[in-house]
């Protein structure tokens, strides 16, 4: 497949920079595979397409605030950092701004309880970094971190206060994304309990996102592209809930690309989704069988990307194209605060 396949046109202006409120106030573009129809509609109305013993699965990863701002110590230079993956013992695999003059033995500090040096140069930005705090480090990553919000979300005071709560899902519980599932950004409360009274089971898995996970394909084929790892888990009971519904010809309903991966990651040989933990570097391109997700909420992803190749393997390549088009002309709103669509 090439990657020029994956492109499509959009005007910036179309790139959402702030959440809508409520969440269930984003838009629906309802995309129906066996007709190709169309329809348009408010995310709240998602349970008049559900059905009572259909399972709807969710991440409830946790996106912490990994975007750190410091200085070096010798010489003061301002550094920007990332967390991307705790490598246990203190270590992280980080990525840092500025860096040019990043080497081994370098301290950074962030505040008189917390600083790293730098242990080892990974390339593209990325470093091994070993940290030294005081008092519990989660509790100092809330205190002096900052939620990494995406690049496309570009403000002159970059984060902001709503920002910890909004690019967060309502059902988060596991601390370790470097981004939102932003697919689960639509939901509220109230809409999880009317789920509910529907008779919607709701499965609960996690897969901490990675910042790789929005990383353009750079390869002209979409196979060349080096695919990233995320770590991901089924829980016992979402298992049990996956599995029965599935036995009882409901419906699995994944929201968000990281769902999906997960779901199709945890398939066993028995024909069942496994209970357990793992990394996963599933990558599903056009041809790709689907043995475990019947449909997708999801949100309008970045060009060139591993995300929208799964969409596109989802729904063939022309009708994601048309679904894609026609939210253009009708003015969605794209990316990650941006609205959805439901694949059925």
């Amino acid at each position: 497949m090439r990657a020029t396949e994956l492109d499509y046109s959009l005007p910036r202006h179309l790139i959402a920079q702030h959440p809508v409120t409520p969440r269930d106030r984003s838009r629906l573009l309802v995309v129906d595979r066996k007709s190709g129809e169309l329809t348009h509609r408010a995310f709240r109305d998602l349970p008049e397409y559900l059905e009572a013993g259909d399972c709807l699965v969710v991440n409830e990863t946790r996106v912490m605030p990994f975007r750190l701002i410091g200085q070096k110590v010798e010489g003061g230079a301002r550094i920007e950092m990332l967390l991307l993956e705790p490598q246990g013992g203190g270590r992280w695999i980080a990525l840092a701004y500025r860096a040019r003059r990043l080497a081994p033995g370098t301290h950074v500090r962030f505040a008189e309880d917390l600083e790293c040096e730098i242990v080892e140069v990974l390339g593209g930005g990325q470093f091994v970094v070993s940290f030294v705090w005081e008092g519990d480090f989660d509790q100092l990553l809330e205190r002096y971190g900052e939620v990494p919000l995406p690049p496309y979300i570009e403000r002159e005071s970059g984060a902001q206060p709503e920002d910890r709560k909004r690019y967060q899902t309502v059902f988060a519980q596991r601390p370790g994304s470097s981004a939102a599932p932003t697919a689960g950004l639509h939901f509220t409360p109230r809409l999880l309990e009317r789920l509910d009274r529907q008779g919607i089971e709701i499965a609960k898995i996690v897969l901490h996102v990675g910042l790789d996970t929005f990383q353009p394909i750079q390869t002209s084929r979409v196979e060349d592209h080096p695919i990233h790892t995320e770590y991901y888990e089924v829980p016992a009971q979402a298992a049990r809930l996956i599995n029965e519904t599935r036995r009882r010809g409901g419906r699995i309903v994944a929201v968000g690309t990281t769902s999906v991966r997960t779901l199709e990651s945890a398939l066993q040989e028995t024909g069942e989704v496994g209970a357990g933990s793992g990394k996963t570097a599933l990558f599903i391109l056009p041809g790709y069988a689907f043995r475990v997700v019947d449909s997708i909420v999801t949100n309008f992803h970045l060009p060139r990307t591993t995300l929208l190749a799964l969409i596109s393997a989802f729904t063939g390549p022309n009708l994601w194209r048309k679904a894609y088009e026609e939210a253009v002309a009708c003015r969605y709103r794209f990316y990650s605060y941006g609205d959805a669509m439901f694949i059925l």
